[in-house]
């Protein structure tokens, strides 16, 4: 079965959580996420979180949180999603990040 998750996050709400904020201290972050402190960037990963929340129908919460999944650069620069956590079953995942306007967007598609 394919599901599909989207998102869409105000650049600016990012931006005040860093200065409010260490980005090391931000709890939707893994630790492996810290290779940027650029806040589009990290819209894009809390956009791909939600997005990949919804794909699996769970939203966050009890079933599936923020340190469940980290999202990774390749080589090229795509990113990706590695699963942190035995809970999560699915079979495959890919993601889309965007910025644009103020805004980070992200489309998660999961096979279950």
């Amino acid at each position: 079965m394919i599901k599909i998750g989207i998102d869409i996050v105000n650049i600016k709400r990012i931006e005040k959580l860093i200065e409010k904020f260490d980005i090391k201290k931000l709890k939707f972050l893994n630790e492996d996420e810290i290779y940027t402190n650029e806040p589009q960037s990290i819209a894009g990963i809390f956009a791909s979180k939600e997005a990949f929340s919804k794909a699996l129908g769970t939203g966050i919460g009890k079933e599936f949180s923020f340190k469940d999944i980290s999202v990774l650069k390749d080589k090229k620069g795509k990113p990706f999603i590695e699963i942190n956590s035995s809970k999560i079953k699915i079979k495959n995942c890919d993601v889309s990040i965007s910025h644009d306007g103020g805004f980070a967007i992200a489309a998660v598609i999961v096979e279950i």
